[in-house]
């Protein structure tokens, strides 16, 4: 595994070089992509000259988002699918096999069960498309009850309704975008993940939950700093994800309202530091390896 930056997620702006010296700096030997940006940058420059900054620095590319509207209306999820075998195809030049989707908890246009079979059968449709590019689809769900406030119809918004989801996909290269904050007021258990197995971690991300937070009352700028408060459990799951050969990025994402006020600089060294900490207390060496003396 390794440590990985979303620059955008925490409100960090700069050039692309600005970007990439504070991440080497501060420890990370990622970065999120943004692929529609990139491709207009290949579009403009050629693809040497746009992956140089990421060539020179060795750093690897965590993830991306799904390019398609894969919840909307079946005309706007078609078009987006045609266009989905260019972003693949520069996502594998780049060498980034992982795309994440996120599942909206609540729709306006169809009830549980319907939209269930829409995504069931999507999904499918779209990993079937990505394994040949040896791409991964990592799902995440989003658990704060003021996410789908409002909405006509309740969707997937717990652990146990997106294993159960997970469970009805065929597609062997579908697993779980992992973020620990959802998953722990979704109400997901440490066991629930090892039952489901390393191997169905696409990606991991970090952020820590105030004592009281429920899915009733959470919001967004409630994501505490990965190990700020210790309500999340993260050191077994890195030692567990470790132990498991999962080679994926760690990416720290707290609330951007955690950094109000405070520069590029000082904001990716707070979350290179928190990451350092947990590294440590999970035995890990800097490559996100057991280090040979961990549990001794």
């Amino acid at each position: 595994m390794f440590k990985n930056l979303d620059p955008a997620s925490v409100g960090v702006h700069g050039s692309q070089s600005e970007i990439i010296e504070a991440t080497l700096s501060n420890g990370f030997k990622g970065l999120e992509l943004d692929v529609a940006e990139f491709a207009e940058s290949v579009k403009l420059h050629g693809l040497p000259k746009a992956r140089r900054y990421f060539d020179s620095a060795r750093l690897k590319i965590g993830s991306y988002r799904l390019p398609v509207r894969w919840t909307d209306e079946e005309a706007a999820y078609r078009a987006d699918l045609e266009k989905l075998r260019a972003a693949l195809e520069l996502a594998k030049q780049i060498d980034c096999p992982r795309a994440i989707a996120t599942i909206d908890p609540a729709s306006d246009i169809r009830p549980y069960h319907e939209n269930f079979e829409v995504h069931r059968r999507r999904i499918d449709e779209i990993a079937g498309i990505l394994a040949r590019y040896n791409a991964r689809l990592g799902l995440e769900f989003l658990a704060p009850v003021v996410l789908r406030k409002n909405r006509s119809f309740q969707f997937l918004q717990t652990a146990d309704a997106v294993l159960m989801l997970l469970k009805t996909i065929s597609a062997p290269n579908v697993g779980l975008a992992l973020d620990v904050w959802h998953w722990h007021l979704g109400g997901g258990t440490f066991e629930q993940l090892t039952a489901l197995g390393a191997g169905k971690i696409v990606t991991l991300s970090l952020a820590d939950a105030d004592p009281d937070a429920t899915a009733e009352t959470a919001t967004d700028s409630q994501r505490r700093l990965p190990g700020e408060t210790g309500v999340i459990e993260i050191v077994p799951l890195l030692t567990w994800l470790a132990g498991n050969k999962y080679d994926g990025p760690v990416t720290p994402r707290p609330s951007r309202s955690e950094f109000a006020g405070q520069g590029r600089d000082k904001i990716v060294k707070q979350l290179g530091t928190s990451l350092d900490g947990l590294w440590k207390a999970a035995g890990l060496n800097p490559a996100g390896k057991l280090s040979p003396m961990a549990g001794v």
